[in-house]
């Protein structure tokens, strides 16, 4: 990994968007008196993004959000529970941990025994997963037996389960971003349009210019054998459904195997992280004997 960490590309570069209707979509019965409105939902996606070729490099190069904690990658802050479904599902799979995968089980343990002191709630009382020295209570450090990283996902692969099934969805998300907004049609009807894009800094608010490092924007992390769409097949599944990901993959392919023939937008990381990285030039061998010419710089020294 180069030191300092490379610097991130802008946020505001060309993009290629594909809109498309849900085709899970059933239009209702065409009567002589109603007509049919068009589809209810709509998916709109960020196929710059998503045939990047970003992938999580935790381990293997990540900076960390936080520069005095590179070893967290994105699990300092812990990870707040979309709702309480998401906080309930999240507490089966923690009930299926034990030490032996789990670095920070006695202080996820209450002094009951059962697994219940794994949550806490933050400054404006939403709950989240629990701080426990400075980082996630489920992220083991590096030098654990069981190997460092989400505990709760180093459980699910050792089952045979995705991690999305037992971590929070906020975790399993990123870096994928899930909107939502209300769209009029010119003749009085409206649609709800889904867009699926780059979770990028400004996702976290204002907050997120705070962080000292952030991976999508980062040539760093678009090192990916497969581009995304391909490699988070199973996070967009569940947040788009079958049919679309059927549909989104079909237009990401044309898309990619495109590229060789049309200047279609690439994303500005993948595209930096793709350029070859430039040699010094040789020095050329003196003639005849001479010593070779100084450069300007020792000329001047």
């Amino acid at each position: 990994m180069p030191q300092p960490p490379a610097p991130e590309l802008s946020l505001d570069s060309p993009r290629t968007w594909l809109e498309f209707a849900d085709p899970e979509w059933v239009p209702g019965t065409e009567t002589e008196d109603v007509a049919d409105d068009g589809p209810a939902q709509m998916f709109r996606c960020d196929l710059t993004w998503l045939t990047s070729s970003w992938t999580c490099i935790y381990g293997r190069g990540c900076a960390g959000i936080y520069a005095d904690r590179p070893d967290d990658g994105c699990c300092t802050l812990g990870a707040h529970f979309a709702d309480d479904d998401d906080e309930q599902r999240v507490a089966a799979a923690v009930a299926r941990l034990d030490p032996s995968g789990w670095q920070y089980a006695a202080e996820g343990t209450s002094p009951d025994g059962s697994n219940a002191n794994w949550t806490e709630t933050d400054a404006e009382g939403a709950r989240k997963t629990r701080v426990v020295d400075g980082a996630c209570v489920f992220l083991n450090r590096p030098g654990f037996a069981a190997g460092d990283g989400c505990a709760l996902h180093k459980l699910a692969l050792d089952q045979g389960q995705e991690p999305l099934e037992l971590k929070p969805d906020v975790c399993w998300q990123l870096p994928i971003r899930r909107s939502y907004r209300n769209v009029d049609r010119p003749d009085g009807t409206s649609y709800l349009e889904v867009t699926i894009s780059e979770y990028d800094r400004r996702g976290w608010g204002a907050g997120g210019h705070d962080l000292d490092w952030y991976c999508t924007g980062n040539p760093q992390a678009h090192i990916g054998a497969e581009p995304v769409y391909r490699s988070l097949r199973p996070e967009l599944v569940e947040l788009i459904g079958a049919e679309a990901y059927d549909v989104l993959a079909r237009h990401c392919d044309q898309l990619t195997g495109a590229r060789k023939l049309l200047p279609l937008t690439v994303h500005p990381a993948t595209r930096a992280a793709a350029k070859p990285v430039k040699s010094a030039k040789p020095v050329k061998p003196a003639k005849s004997g001479k010593p070779a010419k100084p450069g300007k710089a020792a000329r001047e020294g």
